[in-house]
């Protein structure tokens, strides 16, 4: 298991990603954006989550390039991720997709590029050209976000290449088990997203009193819990104190009767849209 923050998994092609990383969903381009990446960096964070449709992929790269020149980091050390949007799905324009993130960001290369939702009739074109950036060596690793069990089947069925990443709605109300377990199966390395359920469980009583049982705060008892599982988490935070909180996770272990207590708050409860009926 993960003992420290820059501990990574590696990918079902070799690729090696952070257990932990920062995500920037919802947060606006700007100032606050750029020192939450360079804060972030700078206390020990390699990986940033981003997405085409958070229209925040410039403050992303400003954020990066300043760090590196303040900390002497170098780019292969830092796993950066984006994500095609729905709009831009298909063969052509997913490709066009990932060159404007590219220019946005202002980066040479992306380590993770993800189709960010499984549009029925279009992701598989969009996988087709996630392949080919991965071929000619323009992207490190490839991946689905918000993709169920039939869709990664549905997928694989014409894919040449395998997701290496599935990123999902995973929180202590929605434990996913059987797409974790099928996700292992596959070797798809899962990915939370929204993993402190927007803030919605810092009050639960039970995660309060394992929290004080281990002198830890409610958000580190849940991202621990993630690691246990196996699953990246990519907790969201703007503000310094919460972004260094949410890293101080390596330090303690969950004992397993606390993580199936955990497991039980489970009400299979989504705060994001479902991934077999949106509409965007």
């Amino acid at each position: 298991m993960s003992k420290n923050l820059q501990d990574t998994v590696t990918l079902h092609n070799g690729m090696n990603m952070p257990w932990l990383g920062l995500g920037v969903f919802k947060v606006e381009e700007g100032p606050e954006l750029v020192q939450a990446v360079k804060s972030a960096i700078a206390h020990g964070y390699r990986s940033i989550d981003t997405a085409a449709i958070y229209e925040n992929e410039s403050s992303v790269g400003q954020g990066i390039r300043e760090a590196m020149l303040e900390t002497k980091i170098f780019r292969e050390d830092l796993f950066v991720t984006s994500k095609v949007w729905n709009a831009d799905l298909g063969y052509e324009s997913t490709l066009a997709a990932y060159e404007a993130s590219l220019e946005k960001l202002a980066l040479e290369y992306l380590d993770l590029y993800l189709i960010h939702w499984p549009v029925q009739g279009k992701y598989k074109e969009a996988w087709r050209a996630l392949e080919t950036l991965y071929q000619e060596g323009r992207v490190k690793a490839i991946g689905v976000s918000n993709f169920q069990i039939h869709h990664l089947e549905d997928l694989m069925k014409d894919a040449v290449i395998k997701p290496m990443i599935n990123q999902v709605e995973f929180h202590p109300r929605l434990t996913q088990k059987e797409l974790l377990r099928f996700s292992k199966e596959q070797g798809i390395q899962l990915e939370a997203w929204s993993p402190l359920m927007q803030g919605g469980l810092l009050d639960n009583p039970m995660l309060k009193e394992i929290a004080a049982k281990y002198g830890k705060s409610v958000a580190q008892v849940i991202l621990r819990w993630d690691l246990q599982h196996g699953v990246i988490t990519i907790p969201k935070s703007t503000k310094k104190h919460r972004i260094i909180e949410n890293a101080a996770l390596f330090d303690f272990e969950l004992t397993q009767e606390d993580m199936d207590q955990i497991d039980e708050l489970n009400q299979n409860l989504r705060v994001g849209p479902d991934p077999d009926n949106f509409d965007f």
